[in-house]
């Protein structure tokens, strides 16, 4: 029998190769692939997203774990599709229009995903009218952008913008964050949150989806 805090243990390690092996274990033995993506994938990310927030993970290890829970959710995926296992909510995510840093963007993305939530990555230097188009096309909760540089800032202000003109600002809350970011600067271009983190940021965006599929 496939112990699933076994995978969870093995997914948090960074054992991609172990993970996947579980995985295909666990789906031969009969678990159901919703269990096996609750009890060890997610859970496992959980715990990473808590020790990566208490500094007692940093930065490499978070993104072995989360290339590890990816080698599992390979093998998961098209069971979790046939069975119907619906995404706990949609994120846009990218770095805005001139800046080419992705490594604070790709770390929420795989928290995010860690918390069962579907990204859409954009990548990097992304034009503005992109977030609003695959907003309109994902049907969108969140839009997130990052900045890593003072001056490409202030594209995070056009973004806002743009939701608003696209008539989404009541359906899409607007994420910030990156190194100069700051909850002053969320206020002041009117975007919805700012998070310090990417373990913030992932837990920030679960509530937001989550609080929106009770109403």
């Amino acid at each position: 029998m496939v112990d699933l805090k076994a995978l969870s243990e093995a997914m948090q390690s960074g054992r991609a190769k172990d993970v996947r092996v579980l995985v295909q274990a666990a789906i031969d033995e009969g678990i159901p692939a919703s269990r096996i993506l609750d009890e060890a994938l997610l859970s496992g990310m959980d715990a990473v997203g808590v020790k990566f927030k208490n500094n007692e993970i940093f930065v490499p290890e978070v993104l072995v774990a989360a290339r590890a829970m990816n080698a599992g959710m390979e093998i998961l995926q098209p069971l979790l599709v046939q069975t119907g296992v619906q995404s706990k909510g949609t994120v846009i995510l990218g770095t805005v229009k001139g800046d080419l840093h992705d490594i604070g963007k790709n770390l929420v993305g795989m928290m995010m995903k860690g918390k069962g939530l579907s990204v859409i990555d954009l990548g990097t230097d992304v034009q503005t009218d992109r977030f609003i188009e695959e907003a309109i096309k994902h049907d969108a909760d969140i839009i997130a952008c990052s900045a890593l540089l003072t001056t490409t800032m202030r594209e995070m202000e056009h973004v806002v913008n743009a939701v608003k003109e696209a008539n989404l600002r009541n359906r899409v809350t607007i994420m910030v964050g990156g190194a100069p970011v700051t909850e002053a600067f969320k206020s002041s271009i009117g975007a919805d949150i700012y998070t310090p983190d990417a373990a913030s940021a992932s837990e920030a965006a679960y509530k937001v989806c989550t609080e929106r599929r009770k109403a």
